[in-house]
């Protein structure tokens, strides 16, 4: 049995006559960048996560660096941001000038640790950025309150996260922006690159508006300094069409998720995820960690088990192999290897199992089976 890490195709063909049309819409009005099909989209999605603005960009990385150059991060300022993420969520305040502070992630979350953060805030902290990783928001409240104790901006990247909430409320309204990524492979994904920023401030929004497209509200009318990180009208399509199935593709999530948890529960090998009981967890990804009993917490058993699975048809991924503060190209700002526990056990030990919607309680159960026996038999 071959079973992929995503089928997008599979999600294409159930859909296909509603995306033809809308794309086929976008060509016979020639609306290639932004236009009604964008509009239309800004305003569902907002909508759907009980936010006033939506405003629609080209990436998820762009919505990262639009919502801390729409608060006025420059040069010398601090972010603070989880040393476990996608590298994306650096940029937007390595793109704005900033210095990115990381902190370690909570052992049951993988999210960033309240307890952390407040001990990484100096004079020069001007944000602090809150990812709602592999589908399960992080704790906002407490990091609300050391927000407006410090009086920081709090700002969320739900680039994996789409409709979670947090205490019953969908994420999006408890920092003042919030970045989402429409990446092909995400719950709600185009068909190539997209992304977008909501918030309730007006003028956040507006200056969100601006720097997407030049500077400029207006035509030729260049107010400030912008970029060109407008969405395409065919992205807007297909992502307008793909939002009705959202929260049905996130219930057929979520059922995987409880299958895998049912199969794989007496596995005393792995580490489950654990959906905090203040959220609920869309997962993006079903990220197990291979303990090995105790035996072995490294790469080596991971990589054996991934390579197990690989052989047998099995696809799997790892999010993320190698942490933000041990990259390369963050080495100018002198963290070291154990200065992250959590984040690095997680980086040595995580495994990402296959999970969508379309995914069969058979193929689930030759997932869990194959991973039973690599540890009772092979490992």
């Amino acid at each position: 049995m071959q079973i992929p890490f995503l089928d997008l195709k599979s999600q294409y063909l159930s859909i296909k006559t509603e995306i033809n049309s809308a794309i086929q819409d976008v060509l016979d009005n020639s609306a290639f960048v932004l236009g009604k099909a964008v509009n239309d989209f800004e305003s569902e999605f907002a909508k759907v996560h009980d936010m006033k603005y939506c405003v629609a960009l080209n990436s998820g990385t762009a919505g990262n660096h639009v919502a801390l150059w729409s608060l006025g991060i420059k040069p010398g300022d601090e972010v603070i941001i989880p040393a476990n993420t996608f590298i994306a969520t650096a940029w937007g305040a390595i793109l704005c000038g900033a210095k990115p502070i990381f902190v370690d992630c909570d052992p049951d979350s993988y999210n960033l640790d309240p307890l952390k953060v407040e001990k990484a805030i100096t004079s020069k902290t001007k944000a602090i950025v809150a990812v709602h990783l592999y589908g399960q928001p992080a704790d906002m409240d407490p990091l609300k309150k050391i927000a407006d104790e410090y009086k920081i901006n709090l700002v969320e990247d739900s680039a994996q996260s789409h409709i979670a909430e947090y205490k019953g409320k969908k994420i999006g309204g408890f920092g003042v922006a919030t970045s989402f990524s429409f990446y092909p492979g995400k719950n709600l994904g185009a068909y190539g690159e997209g992304g977008a920023l909501v918030t309730n401030d007006s003028e956040i929004a507006k200056k969100a508006k601006m720097i997407r497209d030049h500077g400029t509200l207006e035509k030729y009318q260049h107010e400030i300094f912008g970029h060109n990180y407008r969405m395409e009208g065919i992205q807007g399509a297909v992502l307008g069409v793909k939002l009705k199935y959202l929260s049905n593709w996130t219930f057929e999530r979520r059922k995987v998720a409880v299958k895998y948890k049912e199969l794989l529960s007496t596995n005393s090998n792995i580490k489950l995820p654990k959906e905090m009981p203040y959220a609920k967890h869309v997962y993006h990804l079903f990220v197990v960690q291979v303990t090995g009993n105790g035996r072995n917490e490294n790469s080596e058993l991971r990589d054996k088990l991934a390579g197990y699975l690989k052989d047998k048809g099995i696809a799997t991924g790892y999010h993320y192999p190698i942490p933000l503060h041990l990259q390369k190209c963050f080495q100018y700002l002198g963290y070291k290897k154990g200065d992250f526990v959590n984040t690095e056990l997680l980086a040595n030990s995580c495994l990402s199992l296959p999970i969508y919607p379309e995914l069969e309680n058979n193929q689930i159960e030759f997932v869990c089976s194959n991973i039973n026996n690599f540890f009772n038999h092979v490992a």
